[in-house]
This record gives C-alpha cells, structure tokens and sequence, in this order.
C-alpha cells in the first residue's frame, strides 16, 4: 500500500470516527492524519500549501466549535482531493 493511499484511508476512518461522535479517539487519529498530510505536502507549491493552510485553519475551526460533522466532511472531502492532487 502506498503511503497515499494510507493517508487516505486514514482521512476516512478518522472522518468515521467523527461521525460517531468518538471525538476523543477521532482527535488522536487526526494528529497523524495531519502529520501525514503536512510530510506529504512539504515538498508542494506555494499554491497548494496555502490550500493546505485554509484547510487546516477550517478544520481546527471545526475542532474548537465541536462541529464534528463539519470537520469530518473537510477532512473526507476535502483534505483527501488534496492529498490526491497530482500537483501536490
């Protein structure tokens, strides 16, 4: 398995997580789906780490309101089609 399609398989059981209302265990999770994130997209432009940083400030956004159907949307959609950019 690729580390890419380890980060997005992670993206998705971490959104799961969130769904179910296992906020506590879904936080944990989202640290190292964030850190994969960030290695992955290290070496990206300048375009796409600053989608990098929008997203990550709205998902953080989401953690502090407690919205964690929000922040599993971001992190389902969003942060995967990023990830998934040929360009990052």
């Amino acid at each position: 398995m690729s580390a890419l399609q380890r980060w997005v398989d992670e993206c998705h059981q971490c959104a799961g997580l969130f769904r179910l209302g296992r906020d506590v265990e879904a936080a944990l999770t989202m640290v190292e789906v964030f850190e994969g994130a960030q290695q992955r997209l290290l070496s990206a432009g300048a375009q796409t780490q600053q989608v990098w940083a929008q997203l990550l400030t709205q998902m953080l956004e989401c953690q502090e309101r407690q919205d964690w159907l929000g922040l599993a949307d971001f992190m389902e959609y969003e942060l995967i089609q990023l990830l998934e950019d040929p360009s990052a």
